[in-house]
């Protein structure tokens, strides 16, 4: 049987990553997003919706047009995300606070509420929650994100202690700096916040890793690859950093 697999915020970025390494292993694919347009470019073999993950009724539709046709799950990437503001926390507003923290912990706490009892029916699952490096160290200026990617973490440890019983998996991918739009955007905003040129950001967070380099997207997917087949069969309630191994989470000049 294809295993049959639910990326959130599958349309572009990470999650477009994942749905390609996926599909590249004979799975069924369905991505979700708030981006008609990149929904819309996504390849038409793949099953799609605009789904907001922070809206429990739209999630729970969700879920259950996949229950209708596809009769269950048995990977599930939790993937959604958003950068919130950059600032000092005192300069913080609390509704980019929510807004961050919403999309971030509740959009895989709604995921996994949904996916739960499908996986438990079947036996078997894969959950796979995307945290980030900043939920192992804390970034400053990032107060928002990395309360809410610490917190994906204490999510998935209990869903591994929770469900494992029913033979369903859960674990955390941290990706360190990803090349991309996000990042871009993440390293422009800190160049302003901290008065240093787009330039030292970056080679501040690339130096920062023992690699000396940032991750790309296709990194983040194989890893989701792995932890769903069966060479992860006993690989539960784990952090798992794709990273180049991160030493200084507070990049400087």
């Amino acid at each position: 049987m294809r295993k049959r697999v639910l990326i959130t915020a599958g349309a572009s970025g990470i999650g477009r990553a994942m749905a390609e390494a996926f599909a590249a292993t004979g799975a069924d694919v369905w991505i979700t997003d708030v981006d008609e347009q990149a929904l819309a470019d996504a390849p038409k073999a793949w099953r799609r919706s605009r789904t907001d993950v922070a809206d429990e009724a739209g999630t729970a539709a969700l879920f259950a047009e996949i229950g209708a046709e596809w009769g269950g799950l048995d990977t599930l990437c939790a993937n959604a995300g958003v950068a919130g503001p950059t600032a000092p926390v005192e300069d913080v507003v609390l509704a980019d606070w929510r807004r961050c923290v919403s999309v971030n912990l509740e959009g895989a706490f709604l995921a996994a509420k949904y996916a739960a009892p499908m996986m438990k029916r079947a036996g078997q699952g894969a959950m796979i929650l995307t945290s980030s490096t900043a939920g192992l160290y804390g970034y400053p200026n990032r107060a928002p994100y990395a309360a809410a990617k610490w917190a994906v973490i204490g999510l998935m440890k209990t869903l591994a202690m929770e469900l494992g019983p029913f033979g369903v998996r859960a674990n955390a991918i941290c990706p360190g700096a990803v090349e991309g739009p996000r990042m871009e955007g993440v390293l422009e905003r800190e160049a302003a916040a901290k008065g240093m040129t787009r330039d030292q950001v970056y080679a501040g967070y690339a130096a920062g890793t023992s690699m000396r380099r940032f991750v790309s997207a296709a990194d983040i997917a194989g890893m989701a690859v792995f932890l769903a087949g069966p060479g992860a069969r006993l690989v539960s309630g784990q952090v798992i950093a794709v990273d180049g191994h991160t030493e200084n989470p507070d990049p400087k000049p």
